[in-house]
């Protein structure tokens, strides 16, 4: 498989990336840090040789932006076996906490354009392809903060309820043409919005967590298809 994901230099990004090199998938990498995402491209291909892996710093709250990294991944999958886009993972997002009414002006237009236009862009950038095909698997991360709101939460949650949002409807869109779309909506997952707080790693996920999941979701057949991934830590959310 040929697969496309967004926010993978680090974190649950960079562990879905890992999971799709090491069972031998091309993968295609974005990421706004053009140096963690080019070291994350190098330490996968230090690990697995073989497998053919490409990255393109973009910043994705710029629609422009997410369109010209969209069209160049289209052609660099021509030159990659099978020649067409088979997954794609939105997982480019951004936290910022605060309440809706006294958040800093200009924050929910922020999140709404990391965490939703960004999926919204690509997704309409690559759709064609996988619409001509008749199949593709789109991958959504959003939250538990798409399903219920919570201190602190503001306009990020608001951003997180639209992209589950999205995901549904574009669900019953594409299932006539074989694509699926799989929202993901984990609890919390230890990565580098963690590190410097209290909360103990041993608490809360791993990215390794999502990444499996992700993985096994893209592995079922064509007859099915799992369209919400919801995981929390065994001890609950924070």
């Amino acid at each position: 498989m040929n697969v496309i994901i967004t926010g993978a230099s680090k974190g649950m990004g960079k562990a879905i990336a890992e999971k799709f090199a090491a069972n031998n998938h091309s993968v295609i990498l974005c990421a706004r840090n053009e140096v963690q995402l080019y070291q994350t491209m190098e330490e996968l291909l230090v690990k697995y040789p073989s497998v053919i892996i490409k990255a393109k710093p973009a910043d994705l709250s710029d629609s422009i932006e997410t369109k010209k990294f969209g069209t160049w991944s289209l052609e660099e999958v021509k030159k990659m076996p099978g020649g067409s886009v088979d997954v794609l993972v939105n997982n480019a997002g951004q936290f910022i906490p605060g309440q809706v009414y006294n958040e800093e002006e200009g924050t929910l237009e922020k999140m709404m354009k990391v965490n939703l236009y960004s999926a919204y862009h690509l997704t309409r950038t690559l759709l064609p392809g996988m619409m001509e095909n008749k199949r593709g698997h789109i991958f959504n991360v959003c939250s538990i903060a798409s399903l219920n709101a919570y201190k602190n939460g503001g306009a990020y949650s608001i951003s997180k309820f639209a992209l589950l949002g999205f995901s549904k409807n574009l669900r019953e869109e594409m299932k006539t043409y074989g694509i699926k779309v799989t929202a993901v909506m984990p609890g919390a997952v230890y990565t580098d919005s963690w590190s410097g707080t209290d909360v103990s790693p041993q608490r809360i996920m791993e990215s390794g967590d999502i990444a499996d999941l992700v993985y096994a979701a893209s592995q079922l057949s064509g007859r099915a298809v799992v369209e919400e991934i919801l995981v929390r830590p065994q001890l609950g959310d924070l």
